[in-house]
């Protein structure tokens, strides 16, 4: 992968919260979310930051591609850029 989003980041500037407040269990709390599976589970981690990812696209937030690897460098996508690829899909809001 080339270009991904980093959730950390996302999430840290749609709800405007510091670093510190960026790591899994705590974006979940913050979420009123409990963590599910076993923590440092690769798969339970990545179905846990999908969660997130969905709440944020609820809230409105439009994940955009924010890191890429450049030359064997970590960079920073502006937020300004345009989005890339297809449209976020349609999610419904469900009360709970």
């Amino acid at each position: 992968a080339k270009k991904w989003i980093n959730i950390r980041k996302s999430y840290g500037n749609f709800y405007k919260v510091p670093s510190n407040q960026t790591k899994l269990t705590i974006m979940l709390e913050n979420l009123g979310m409990n963590y599910d599976g076993r923590p440092h589970s690769g798969l339970d981690d990545s179905k846990n930051i999908a969660r997130i990812a969905i709440r944020m696209l609820q809230d409105g937030c439009e994940l955009r591609v924010n890191e890429r690897m450049h030359a064997g460098q970590l960079m920073t996508v502006s937020s300004s850029a345009p989005l890339e690829g297809a449209p976020a899909p349609y999610m419904p809001r469900y009360r709970n």
